[in-house]
């Protein structure tokens, strides 16, 4: 069926339209014609219990060809795998538009095209099963992606899976991804914003790359709540954010609740900025920089309950590079998930092994330490100056061991550190007394001006 023009009031931007798509009540004709083509003029209705997919696909090559939106008024459309031209624009009534997936690789793939938006839109994977690393959503080297307003449920891999791709998804609901709620891979300029992440089997947001470099990713103002581990492992799942092998990525202002493993890992990832976050109940780490990365800055977080609050790690594998400053960091768990070893710590405020200044940072119940530095040889360049640590084992633990390097303690407020305010180690073995009592004894140390309680 032929698009008739004269039927249409076509938008200069689809911004405009997208508010209108999200009125909760079901928008009239009159109005669904101010915003592109109603999919009832080209045999698409919802209801019924028949499957659309080839009436909904010939809808959306059409109304993409013509560079206008293609409008689903509320109820359920029955699909499989629809493909999404460049230019393809869909408006639904959100909350109210739901696509139910009757099964298929995908039920959406976007491949090779630009200019592809989606709003007010439901996508409900139905349990329907999908290949090993799928997802209800596959968008594939794609610029001027947008996901606005969206939701997508009961996906049996991924949720959402991006590759190569600059755009953004913003204000969308994940539920109920068996393995990772939003997957993007060796991005182009991405930003996921202010998105809602529950129930992910495996991971919440994952920002990948095959190769270590450039992909500066925004992944700010989310919220992500009990994320999984189903697949066990030792911290490759139950992580709410991963940032693996990724430069220059921010992630800003998440809340963070309930995940297995970790609230934002960063793996391989240089120039990482993590600030601003509110992380609770995770089950290893609160947020980790581990592996060969080069930079990292970690602050002004909030962090309540982990078994580690802070850990800057992997000077062994180059991981280098550090400020920590500004976190209040409290009531950490002295024991790690199961898969993890069993001799790593637990109970710790804040470890950092190198080039590192820690500063600023408000720890209290750190059962172990509330700051620990180096392990064995690897410490190297760390100043911890201007802290507070209230409630801990050792107050602040420093690497004495055989090679260790220079650290600077200095103007930290320690009060109530049952086994000594600052206590020199081998490895996880306490080899000195109080050092705030002998300040000298190690020439690699400075230790001066801090006030213990």
């Amino acid at each position: 069926m032929d698009i008739d023009r004269r039927r249409l009031v076509v938008l200069s931007a689809l911004s405009g339209a997208v508010p209108v798509a999200g009125l909760a009540a079901p928008a009239s004709a009159a109005t669904l014609s101010t915003l592109g083509v109603d999919a009832t003029t080209l045999g698409v209705r919802a209801g019924g219990g028949a499957e659309q997919t080839n009436m909904l696909q010939a809808a959306i090559d059409q109304t993409a060809g013509a560079r206008v939106p293609l409008v689903l008024g509320s109820g359920d459309y029955r699909v499989g795998s629809l493909h999404l031209p460049t230019g393809t624009q869909i408006i639904g009534v959100r909350g109210a538009t739901k696509l139910v997936f009757i099964g298929g690789a995908s039920m959406l793939v976007a491949r090779g095209t630009d200019n592809v938006t989606l709003a007010g839109l439901v996508f409900d994977g139905a349990g329907k099963p999908l290949p090993e690393g799928g997802a209800l959503v596959q968008v594939v080297q794609a610029k001027s992606f947008r996901m606005i307003d969206c939701e997508v449920r009961r996906s049996t891999r991924n949720g959402i899976a991006l590759e190569a791709v600059e755009g953004a998804i913003t204000g969308t609901v994940v539920s109920g991804a068996e393995d990772a709620a939003i997957f993007a891979r060796d991005s182009q300029g991405l930003t996921i914003q202010n998105n809602i992440v529950r129930g992910a089997g495996n991971n919440g947001i994952l920002v990948w790359r095959g190769t270590k470099g450039d992909d500066g990713t925004l992944v700010i103002d989310n919220r992500i709540e009990d994320v999984a581990a189903k697949r066990g492992g030792s911290g490759q799942y139950g992580n709410a954010i991963n940032v693996f092998r990724a430069n220059n990525v921010i992630v800003r202002g998440n809340r963070i609740k309930g995940a297995a493993f970790t609230g934002v890992r960063g793996n391989a990832a240089s120039n990482l900025q993590v600030t601003g976050n509110t992380i609770s109940d995770v089950g290893e780490v609160a947020i980790y920089s581990e592996f060969g990365f080069e930079g990292v800055v970690i602050a002004n977080n909030t962090i309540d309950g982990a078994a580690l609050g802070i850990s800057v790690t992997n000077f062994n594998e180059g991981g280098r590079l550090a400020v920590v400053q500004g976190n209040l960091i409290r009531n950490l768990k002295n024991k790690r998930p199961a898969g993890t070893d069993p001799n790593d710590a637990a109970g710790v405020g804040i470890a950092v092994e190198a080039d590192a200044s820690v500063s600023g940072n408000v720890i209290e119940n750190a059962p172990t330490a509330g700051i620990n530095l180096g392990w064995g040889k690897y410490l190297r360049d760390v100043s911890v100056v201007g802290n507070v640590v209230r409630t801990a084992g050792y107050g602040i633990s420093v690497s004495v061991a055989e090679g260790a390097g220079t650290a600077v303690i200095a103007g930290n407020l320690i009060a109530a550190a049952s086994r000594g305010a600052i206590v020199g180690m081998d490895f996880a073995k306490a080899v000195t007394g109080d050092l705030v009592k002998e300040p000298s004894r190690f020439a690699q140390l400075q230790i001066s001006g801090n006030r213990v309680r």
